[in-house]
């Protein structure tokens, strides 16, 4: 058992949107040998999309709008990927899935630096003392200093770095990566399908020069001395304890750099790591199998609108068709067909170690955050729903699709698309989200997945916060005072709907007993 789990190695692969996270995962993918040919992305005479945008509207939009997980198996190890969007708008898809991983990879374009989105799933990092490595992107175009931007990354993400791979020029220019971490040099051939070869050099022989040029030769040496004269030598337990972030450059869309980044990370990267529970913290060698669901998905197969559910298994082992019980609801649940992903393909599997991910097929009975054990009461935490800024009513736009417009509504909101909220005063559902494209993505879906159309009508709110007091009276009185501005949530919570920020504070000043929550967990 201790030796399956510790080949394991669970991560997720972030940064702001267009700095070629999914680029990268394909070229993983490639080298564990899961696709023959990249998808080139980009390129439309290949009719061939990206393996992990696997819904319509990704393969339209060209960008990632729910995370995949995808597996393989490589030198002994096996690999489990979670492709997660980078766009702002999906951001909490993203942080829930942080919370199923035990490492990060951050992908930075070597162009744009740090951007925004980057920096804030960092803090969640932080948070969590999640391990993360850096894969600078885009060496083969002109971009920032490979010194400037190291700055840059200590700076902007709050943590110290460690280059384990040096660039040789950028751009027109790019020659090729040496490689610190085996004191290899790669020479770059430009190739989206190929694997560039790897060639021994000592640094400080000639054999240098005949393979970059005198130039070249010259500054990586100077480059390779300031490196080890500024930063320290690199150190495992450092990056284990997320104070150090190894920092590798390269350019996924032509294949370079990749290999050293998967090599150097499954020797480095932690095996499954002890949950915390609201009980007790979990060790994965412990004997019985627990797990939690951190994402609900429906309709991977169109075909069969069928809602599969992630589970992330924390401890012991996972077995088909054993009896295991769902801790809110107190049922005991069989699975006989548990099913393992390369995005949307999927094969069902016997077993399942502490690390390893598993879709159950899911009749509505999970909710994002479930427990499963063998029979232990215990409670995962930290699967938070942020209280949505934006706000729209939804209205069933054809009565004889009434059926499959609650339906799809329903499925999509358990899936954390979006919250959906009922107000009090007249009854009428509303979508809070936080970011204007998850509208898009609730509309087209409803009318391409379940075959209902919706239509939005705008209402003025400023901000949605759950409410709970000690006090019964007060709450009450609190809720016949605001009667037009209450509404509840799906698990039936009382929800206060703020339309202003001035409205907000007014309430928190004046109900002193009423507590105010901005993340549904309290």
């Amino acid at each position: 058992m201790n030796q399956e789990i510790s080949r394991r190695r669970t991560f997720a692969i972030i940064s702001h949107p267009d700095a070629g996270k999914t680029t990268l995962t394909e070229k993983l993918l490639l080298f564990g040998g899961q696709i023959q040919v990249a998808g080139a992305v980009k390129n439309n005479k290949i009719r061939k999309t990206a393996t992990s945008d696997w819904m319509e509207i990704e393969k339209q939009r060209g960008i990632s709008v729910t995370t995949s997980v995808m597996e393989f198996d490589y030198e002994g190890f096996k690999v489990n990927i979670l492709d997660t969007p980078g766009h702002q708008d999906f951001a909490e898809d993203t942080f829930r899935t942080l919370t199923a991983v035990d490492s990060a990879i951050i992908v930075v374009d070597s162009a744009k630096g740090v951007e925004a989105q980057t920096r804030k799933l960092m803090t969640v990092c932080r948070m969590r003392k999640t391990p993360v490595l850096i894969f600078v992107n885009k060496m083969d175009r002109e971009g920032k200093d490979p010194f400037d931007l190291l700055d840059e990354l200590e700076q902007e993400l709050q943590i110290k770095v460690r280059p384990l791979s040096w660039p040789i020029n950028q751009g027109a220019r790019f020659k090729g990566v040496y490689n610190i971490f085996e004191n290899s040099l790669d020479i770059f051939t430009p190739d989206k399908q190929k694997v560039t070869e790897k060639v021994s050099v000592d640094i400080h022989s000639n054999d240098l020069e005949a393979h970059v040029g005198d130039a070249d030769a010259e500054r990586l040496r100077q480059d390779l001395e300031l490196i080890d004269g500024v930063y320290p030598a690199f150190d495992v337990n450092d990056y284990l304890a997320a104070d150090t972030a190894p920092v590798f450059f390269g350019s996924a869309l032509n294949n370079f750099g990749v290999k050293e980044l998967l090599d150097c990370f499954v020797k480095i990267a932690p095996c499954p790591r002890p949950t915390v529970a609201e009980e007790r913290e979990v060790n994965p060698e412990e004997a019985k199998f627990s797990g939690f669901i951190f994402k609900i998905t429906a309709n991977i197969d169109p075909n069969h609108r069928s809602c599969i559910a992630f589970c992330k298994v924390c401890s012991g082992r996972f077995e088909r068709n054993k009896p295991y019980k769902l801790i809110r609801t107190g049922k005991t649940l069989r699975f006989s067909s548990p099913t393992q992903f390369m995005a949307q393909r999927k094969t069902t599997i016997d077993e399942a170690w502490a690390g390893d991910i598993v879709g159950l097929p899911d009749t509505q009975t999970f909710k994002i955050g479930d427990t499963l054990t063998e029979g232990e009461d215990l409670h995962f935490r930290g699967l938070p729903s942020f209280s949505p800024e934006l706000f729209k009513y939804i209205e069933n736009d054809d009565p004889m699709k009434t059926k499959q417009f609650n339906k799809g509504l329903a499925q999509l909101m358990d899936e954390g698309v979006a919250q959906l909220f009922v107000n009090s005063f007249n009854g009428r559902r509303i979508v809070g989200t936080v970011g204007q494209l998850q509208f898009e993505v609730i509309q087209y879906r409803l009318e391409n997945e379940y075959n209902a159309r919706c239509r939005w009508e705008p209402v003025h709110l400023y901000k949605a916060c759950w409410i709970d007091s000690d006090n019964p009276a007060a709450l009450e009185e609190f809720k016949k005072r605001k009667y037009q501005y209450m509404a509840t949530d799906i698990e039936g919570r009382d929800v206060f709907l703020a339309d202003s920020g001035y409205v907000l504070q007014m309430a928190q000043q004046d109900f002193k007993d009423i507590r105010f929550h901005f993340t549904s967990e309290f």
